[in-house]
């Protein structure tokens, strides 16, 4: 692993002229790495050049395209290893939980490569022929999280490049390193200013909403941030695709088998230590089964090796950085003191870096902040219901519409509960289940715009009618 990591501008490495940040290990409060800021002028090279690029990427055929995505594909393949680790120290998961989401990337890459995008025939007679094409937008702006920054970086990029955009990338503070290293990878297979990076804080993001030649911004991450996005954008009237905060229910009916799907559950909700959007936020269980549920997932949360994502045998790693942790910290504690039932975990550990085991609290309902707020986090709350009608409208109370879940030993009455979900996505005996062929964004305060599929390609482009008088 390098020392220092540096902004990749023009195809070039250059180092950034902003202050310098430390990139920190959660699993052990260490510096890893040191990332300089770009300046504000850096960012404006940076477009320009990627402005320049795009008079002629815009022309590329889909072939070429296609091939480029392809190359890109094998390289990140061929660099797994060396991508998982950057991820594990810079972000903290386990090991194998970094691999995936790097192989996760390489499938990604390979379903844009191989998207067709269409031109629509409106109308054909013999006075006229209406032709629907798409074309590319220009510079596409991405700006993503701390959470999945390998993953997300190339839910971003993969699409722009197969629309013939041009692309500037902005990683989160706190994990930039597999985002450059991505970048720099990229960068062997496409023109120079084709895409390109800069690191920075709040101060560049302003930037980025502001500047009149970045055509779209892509943004994953918090509502607030959105919202800022959103005003700043406004001036030069931007397309925006803005994945925000969720605060995902799950209602399990009373017929499920509770054994069956307890593993799912608890996976749904502690996917990458909670710290996912679409992860499993809140668990809404009836009566009947409450208590079951309430054992059954304290059991597999008590079974997980908290640790080191380096380490052999860890399923569980650290809260990403400080202020996320004393969120959750918080949160635990705000349930603790409104008489909530700490079931497994509800601690920090001991010791360096952030580690807070998974946490499912029980005797807790609607108007606690840990229900009504999204934590982020390794703490699940249950909420126990007695009617369906009661548990439906208590899900969809929140601001919040990303995803939800039922689960029941019947998936047709579970799907027509599905269904009435407030939500951009519900899923039935499954949750978080994410694939590149799934249109996938929030309702609500949770964003619009989607991602993947052939939906999701489309927003990296505009619509241009041919309209042909015989």
């Amino acid at each position: 692993m390098k020392s220092t990591y540096k902004l990749v501008i023009d195809g070039q490495s250059i180092p950034g002229d902003g202050e310098s940040a430390d990139v920190i290990n959660p699993a052990t409060g260490e510096i890893v790495a040191h990332c300089p800021y770009a300046s504000t002028e850096q960012l404006q090279q940076a477009v320009a050049v990627a402005n320049k690029a795009f008079q002629s990427w815009q022309h590329s055929s889909h072939a070429e395209r296609r091939a480029t995505l392809h190359g890109i594909a094998d390289e990140i393949e061929a660099h797994t290893d060396e991508l998982a680790r950057l991820i594990v120290a810079e972000q903290g998961k386990p090991l194998p939980l970094a691999e995936f989401e790097v192989m996760g990337g390489v499938a990604w890459t390979r379903y844009n490569a191989d998207l067709e995008i269409p031109v629509d025939v409106i109308e054909e007679s013999d006075e006229k022929r209406i032709e629907l094409h798409r074309k590319p937008l220009g510079v596409v702006a991405s700006i993503t999280p701390w959470n999945w920054p390998f993953m997300i970086a190339v839910w971003h990029i993969m699409p722009a490049l197969r629309a013939g955009n041009t692309v500037i990338s902005k990683p989160s503070e706190f994990t930039p390193l597999s985002t450059i290293r991505l970048v720099e990878l990229i960068n062997k297979h496409v023109p120079h200013g084709v895409v390109n990076i800069v690191n920075g804080s709040a101060a560049i993001g302003a930037a980025i909403t502001d500047h009149p030649d970045i055509r779209k911004i892509i943004f994953t991450g918090s509502t607030p941030t959105g919202q800022t996005i959103m005003r700043g954008s406004a001036n030069t009237l931007k397309r925006l695709t803005l994945e925000l905060g969720g605060n995902d229910a799950g209602i399990v009916l009373p017929d499920t088998d509770v054994e069956q799907v307890s593993e799912a559950i608890f996976q749904g909700a502690f996917l990458n230590m909670g710290q996912t959007c679409a992860a499993l936020k809140r668990l809404y269980v009836h009566e009947s089964q409450y208590q079951t549920f309430c054992d059954s997932l304290s059991a597999i949360a008590q079974q997980q090796v908290v640790g080191n994502g380096l380490d052999e045998g860890v399923t569980f790693g650290p809260i990403q950085n400080a202020t996320q942790f004393e969120r959750v910290v918080e949160l635990v504690e705000d349930a603790k003191a409104n008489g909530a039932k700490i079931l497994s975990g509800g601690e920090p550990l001991a010791g360096p870096g952030y580690f807070y085991p998974p946490t499912i609290v029980a005797n807790i309902s609607d108007g606690t902040r840990l229900v009504d707020e999204e934590q982020f986090g390794p703490a699940l709350p249950i909420i126990a219901y007695r009617d369906i009608e009661d548990a439906v409208e208590r899900a969809n109370a929140g601001e919040a519409g990303l995803g939800g879940s039922v689960w029941s030993s019947d998936p047709a009455i579970a799907a027509e509960i599905a269904a009435r979900l407030e939500s951009g996505v519900t899923w039935v005996n499954c949750h978080a289940q994410i694939q590149p062929n799934t249109p996938f964004g929030g309702c609500k305060m949770s964003g619009f715009g989607v991602e993947f599929g052939l939906d999701g390609l489309l927003e990296y482009t505009s619509h241009h009618l041919l309209y042909i008088t015989k």
